[in-house]
């Protein structure tokens, strides 16, 4: 029930009651309802300066997350560049030394990467922390890029492995004859007195002396590209090309046991020493060649040597003597 309220009329010296009007109601009313309403929004901004919303909470928790996810992805680039360096400095220092290829081009590794308009579609979309995004995303590109480069590089280096190989067994490097065998080397490379011209000519290869039919050997793995015979000359002789440019020839044989076209693998027998063409006694005359041009084979077979003998034989093939042939 509604208190009745009174004033005291001083004109009447009575108390008066109040009268209240429809328009002291609502004007009340509506007083009441907006002191309600600026307390209410003083209080949600009160709330919302010094309290978080469930939504708010939630969305950085959210960030919070992302930026954890991405410190850890970048971390883990970084890693794996690090670790892709070590590779690249052992592809240059190592690998390629060994093999004989030129160091990669640091430029190459990085070419292609990067570029002003690259990320502009990540910026335009303005998404929260676009630059950490860009960052990753280029540090991810550069390791792309590297990573490719790297895979060619070991595919090159598998290949000049597979070569390298090939090429040591291409290189002549052992006697063609065996040292139980060998008499002597009766003449060396260079220039000598022609057994019967009785002139100084040059001789392109070394002289074993030996009984005839002892066995001769190919000294490295190769193709036989000519087995033939002349009444002067060579006499009976094998040619074999052993790729890379090198090439032996082996002359005044008594006979051989190859044929042309015959793949050859080094220290298979070939042959037996003889006295043909233009020979004055049994020994095989052996040649090597490079790319057309003679060399001293004295340099090619040290395998089957210790270095007392190897020396030993590099002091006989450079004294000048009469060759026994050709």
């Amino acid at each position: 029930m509604a208190k009745i309220k009174y004033y005291y009329d001083t004109e009447t010296c009575k108390y008066e009651r109040i009268k209240t009007t429809t328009g002291d109601i609502v004007l009340n009313t509506l007083g009441i309802v907006s002191l309600t309403l600026a307390m209410a929004v003083g209080i949600l901004i009160l709330y919302s300066n010094y309290f978080e919303s469930p939504k708010e909470l939630m969305l950085k928790n959210e960030v919070k997350e992302m930026e954890f996810y991405y410190e850890n992805l970048q971390k883990e680039v970084t890693r794996l560049n690090t670790v892709l360096s070590n590779m690249e400095n052992r592809d240059d220092n190592i690998y390629r030394i060994v093999l004989g290829a030129e160091p990669i081009d640091p430029n190459v590794r990085v070419a292609g990467v990067g570029g002003t308009d690259r990320y502009e579609s990540i910026r335009k979309k303005h998404i929260i922390h676009d630059d950490v995004i860009i960052k990753l995303n280029e540090m991810v590109d550069k390791l792309r890029r590297k990573v490719y480069v790297e895979s060619k590089s070991q595919d090159e280096l598998v290949q000049l492995a597979e070569n390298k190989e090939k090429l040591f067994a291409a290189i002549p490097a052992i006697q063609p004859i065996s040292n139980k065998k060998l008499i002597s080397l009766a003449s060396g490379y260079g220039m000598r007195i022609h057994p019967v011209y009785k002139v100084r000519k040059m001789h392109q290869g070394i002289d074993f002396a030996s009984p005839i039919g002892t066995p001769i050997y190919a000294t490295a793995d190769g193709l036989v590209t000519k087995v033939e015979f002349n009444f002067s000359g060579y006499g009976k002789m094998v040619e074999i090309d052993h790729g890379f440019g090198y090439k032996t020839r082996y002359a005044h044989m008594h006979g051989y046991t190859v044929r042309v076209g015959q793949k050859i693998k080094r220290g298979e027998q070939i042959g037996f020493v003889g006295n043909t063409g233009l020979s004055t006694a049994p020994h095989l005359h052996y040649e090597v060649h490079i790319n057309g041009v003679a060399q001293n084979p004295v340099y090619y077979f040290f395998t089957d040597l210790n270095a007392e003998e190897y020396e030993k034989i590099i002091q006989l093939a450079s004294i000048e003597n009469q060759s026994l042939g050709m």
